[in-house]
């Protein structure tokens, strides 16, 4: 989410020229009395605010993840400028009162500051039966060190102090379990052994503006300490300070430095004083090697003024602005301008009566919309939120939880950006303490969802009195299936045929159940393969692994005995995901491998030409150059010998580096100066070979075509990878007048969620491949005018008339026509599958598919949705004329006073 710290204190602060960044139950048997405080959920009517008239909360399922923490699945809707929208929030309550369960924060590697890494993994490394990101951070300039903003207790121990900004609230939950958020000063204080006292500014903090003082610089004049729970020798950098340190071990002073920082780590039996300005003369005068030194740290309520003792609070974490307050909606307590809109959001609150602990996220992906801050408020209420305070968000919010009887816990949802977990600072877990306990139940661990073809493993998991996981690895139950969707084989599974089936696993006297999902066409958007492209030549091999995009947006792997291949215009074969050109037909210029999965399909188009290689880099012959829309960003583009999987050959790197520009930033490499390299002819795919720097920013290429208009192509919407990747994009769809120039290709930064993503990168590219099929396939497309009549069982095509047994009608404002006749005016072909009630059409590169009464269409592997769909009319099949000429790349002209349709190619 982007927090730019300036934005944040509405304010720029310069430091020594340089822009401050800132971040922002299935399958189960039940053996056992059950262990707990009992199970009281939540309602999903609970409380209400004024701006919250017309929204709604859908409360969609429970897990229960141990005994003491809970997960809930919600639906929220609104009314967001007059249109209906709903997001999915996912909240675990945690019962404080439960000794067997608590929340605490964890952060960076091995607990150290000036470190990151993912929610899960942090999870993973402290043993978290569930987590969430916690924190805002600064992500670039001087305070770039990974440390957070607000103050951070875990197990009881101070680890980091709340930094001086105003209306930043912090949750904390003390000893005897009684949770607060509050926003919180540090008062600090170190004392020499002569009685003098110098006060302290903070513990293991980054260089940051401060709001409670004069100075724009955190570090003047100012005493902090540094622990060993800061791992970088930089205490801090970028202070724009000179560093007198003194090392203090088991309370004695060991060293002092003075003007000079200690080149040495923090040892883990004390800690470093870092002074400066006035507080380095204090060091100077009153610190001697040998001698005590005394530290008292204390946290000061900014609301009610009372002081808190750190020793008090089993943990603390901080955040940002205040939510909820009394039950309503409370007024922001800091400028939220820079983290607005409607993202992915993480939350923290509590329940009324203190018991229960909410950590709240809204998820963004392709299941749900995100919340704006208004929204989160609303939603947070009506759950039975108290007190709430919100965290950082947008590409940072992820939720992982451990499933019931699993070992680990798992990516709760989609993040922003896909299943890639943003690394940050720290983040909020939640710990089973119970001991261990008797076996209650069972559960069948493995996959809900099977693909045809697919196998997969399952397994009898155990779990006990706590819901915490039991060793069952000596269990071997017999499995059955309920029907023959699935094929059963010990604990393998395959999926047989699209619909459900029920597993059984019994083990002697247990026996326990579940569903499984064998997944049809329906569930499907895209299909496709690796190359969609290939030369039309026998003994042509092209790598064709096919991978489907389900409804749910989840990837998968297509198994090559899913699909069923038919080959036109060649003779062929697929083995372990290759296809093979045995022989080429006469006379034929394109040739299609179509493979379906239960129906599904994608396209391999093969043509005399194939994909023409436009540029290697081996010999480029015109100038490379970087590029940007702001001279603060600065970066280079060049040829360079290649890394990797590209070590022998040429490629173009483009480096940058944006830490100095604000708002949306570019940058380019640019081909032959403003003019670009000429793309010659027509071309339907695009492919290019790229190394990834997984900086999550926006990858795209820019071409003007014939016309003048410019065109940007998609080719990563994020860079979520690392190494050499082939990219291969769709143009058949951008309309674009051909020759063209492809001029650029450029890495964006948005501003929205700009710190989420890197700043600066590398990224390279080779091999730029077009599939121009006007070399090769279209060529032998004839162009041709056909017109036809409503109402007429003829048509002219060239001026040649030509009869039809079937006329073309309008229903409902729509023109059908009989596709057979089309498609053979304009070298296409089309064939009707009366089982599947399926019209497919072949025009130069393009496939389709239509099916009667059905107003979704597949176009080269991809799902779209028509106005309307092909009917049946006195026994023949109708197909709306629009879309059928549109997307085979046909314009259609209607004329209303004589009811004639003209097409041209």
């Amino acid at each position: 989410m982007n927090r730019n710290v300036q934005q944040m204190q509405n304010k720029v602060a310069i430091l020594k020229g340089k822009k401050w960044i800132v971040v922002t139950l299935a399958g189960l048997l039940w053996i056992a009395p059950i262990v707990g405080e009992g199970l009281s959920l939540p309602g999903s009517t609970q409380g209400s605010v004024a701006n919250a008239a017309s929204t709604s909360v859908k409360k969609l399922g429970e897990e229960i993840i141990t005994s003491g923490a809970i997960l809930y699945k919600y639906q929220f809707s609104s009314t967001r400028s007059g249109k209906q929208a709903t997001a999915l929030a996912d909240v675990i309550r945690v019962d404080l009162k439960n000794s067997n369960v608590k929340i605490d924060a964890m952060n960076g590697v091995a607990s150290k500051f000036t470190t990151r890494q993912s929610t899960q993994a942090m999870a993973k490394e402290n043993g978290a039966v569930a987590a969430v990101n916690g924190d805002y951070y600064i992500t670039s300039g001087p305070g770039a060190q990974w440390a957070p903003l607000g103050g951070q207790i875990t197990n009881g121990v101070l680890m980091t102090t709340p930094a001086d900004l105003k209306g930043m609230y912090s949750y904390t939950v003390s000893k005897d379990g009684k949770p607060m958020i509050d926003e919180y000063a540090f008062k600090g204080s170190v004392t020499a052994q002569d009685g003098s006292v110098f006060p302290l500014s903070g513990i293991n903090k980054t260089t940051y503006t401060p709001e409670g003082t004069s100075s724009a610089y955190s570090h003047l004049n100012a005493m902090y300490m540094y622990t060993s729970n800061w791992k970088s020798l930089d205490r801090p950098s970028g202070s724009s300070t000179t560093a007198t340190e003194i090392l203090v071990q088991n309370g004695i002073i060991t060293q002092v430095s003075y003007k000079a920082p200690l080149s040495i780590s923090v040892p883990e039996d004390g800690y470093i004083l870092r002074a400066h300005g006035t507080a380095a003369e204090f060091a100077n005068t009153h610190f001697v090697i040998g001698q005590p030194v005394n530290v008292s740290s204390s946290l000061l309520s900014e609301t009610t003024g009372q002081q808190v003792d750190p020793a008090s609070l089993q943990m603390m974490i901080g955040g940002h602005t205040l939510l909820v307050n009394g039950g309503k909606a409370s007024a922001f307590t800091r400028d939220v301008a820079s983290i607005g809109g409607y993202r992915a959001r993480t939350a923290l609150g509590y329940s009324q009566d203190g018991r229960y602990a909410y950590i709240v996220t809204a998820e963004d992906n392709s299941n749900s919309s995100g919340m704006s801050l208004p929204e989160l408020q609303a939603f947070m209420v009506n759950i039975g939120v108290w007190k709430g305070m919100n965290l950082d968000g947008g590409g940072s919010t992820t939720m992982v939880t451990r499933p019931l009887a699993e070992n680990n816990a798992t990516l709760t949802f989609n993040t922003e950006y896909g299943t890639t977990q943003r690394s940050i600072v720290n983040s909020l877990g939640v710990f089973s303490t119970a001991p261990k306990g008797e076996l209650l139940g069972f559960k069948i661990s493995g996959s809900g969802a099977l693909l045809i073809g697919q196998e997969s493993s399952y397994s009898l998991k155990g779990y006990d009195t706590y819901y915490n996981p039991i060793d069952s690895s000596q269990i071997s139950p017999t499995w059955t299936s309920s029907n023959g969707n699935v094929k059963v084989s010990g604990g393998k599974i395959i999926g047989v045929q699209p619909g459900t089936a029920t597993i059984t696993a019994v083990s002697g006297s247990a026996k326990v159940s579940t569903k499984v999902t064998v997944l049809g066409a329906d569930e499907l958007t895209s299909l496709t393969a690796a190359n969609s492209t290939g030369s039309l030549t026998a003994g042509t091999t092209v790598s064709i692994p096919v991978t489907a995009v389900t409804k749910s947006g989840e990837s998968i792997k297509i198994p090559a005995s899913s699909l069923k291949w038919e080959f036109v215009g060649f003779k062929g074969n697929v083995q372990n995901d290759t296809l093979t050109v045995t022989s080429v037909n006469a006379n034929a210029k394109v040739g299609y491998a179509i493979g379906r999965y239960n129906g599904f399909s994608t396209v391999v188009v093969l043509s005399e030409a194939g994909n023409s290689m436009w540029e290697n880099f081996e010999n480029v012959s015109y100038p490379i150059q970087f590029t940007s829309n702001l001279s603060e960003v600065k970066g280079s583009a060049t040829i360079t010998q290649g890394t990797g999987d590209h070590s022998k050959s040429k490629v173009m790197t483009l480096q940058y580096d944006m830490t100095q520009g604000l708002g949306k930033m570019y940058a380019y490499a640019q081909l032959n100066g403003t003019v670009g390299k000429e793309v010659s002819a027509t071309a339907t795919t695009m492919s290019v070979d790229v190394q990834g720097d997984k900086s999550l920013n926006w990858l795209r290429a820019e071409l003007t075509d014939k016309s003048g208009k410019t065109i940007y192509v998609d080719l990563a919407k994020v860079i979520d990878w690392e190494g050499w990747k082939t990219l291969n994009v769709d143009l058949s769809g951008l309309n674009i007048q051909y020759p063209a120039q492809l001029k650029r290709f450029y890495v964006v930064n948005v501003e929205e969620g700009q710190d989420e993503r890197a700043l600066t990168g590398t990224v390279a590219f080779d091999n730029i491949q077009f599939m121009i099929p006007s070399l090769s396939g279209d060529a032998s497309l004839p162009q041709a005018q056909a017109v036809m009549t409503i109402g007429q069982k003829s048509m002219t095509v060239n001026g040649t008339k030509k009869t039809m047994d079937v006329a073309p009608i309008v229903q409902n404002n729509s023109t059908y026509v009989p596709i057979r006749y089309v498609v053979d005016a304009f070298g296409g072909s089309a064939n009707w599958d009366a089982a599947n009630q399926r019209i497919t059409v072949l025009r130069g590169a393009k496939l389709l598919d239509l099916t009667v009464n059905k107003k979704e269409f597949i176009l080269n592997g991809k799902r779209s949705s028509a106005i309307v769909a092909p009917i049946v009319k006195q026994s023949r099949t109708l197909v709306p004329l629009r879309l059928v000429s549109e997307q085979l790349g046909l314009k259609v002209t209607w004329n209303q006073f004589t009811k004639t349709i003209t097409i041209d190619s």
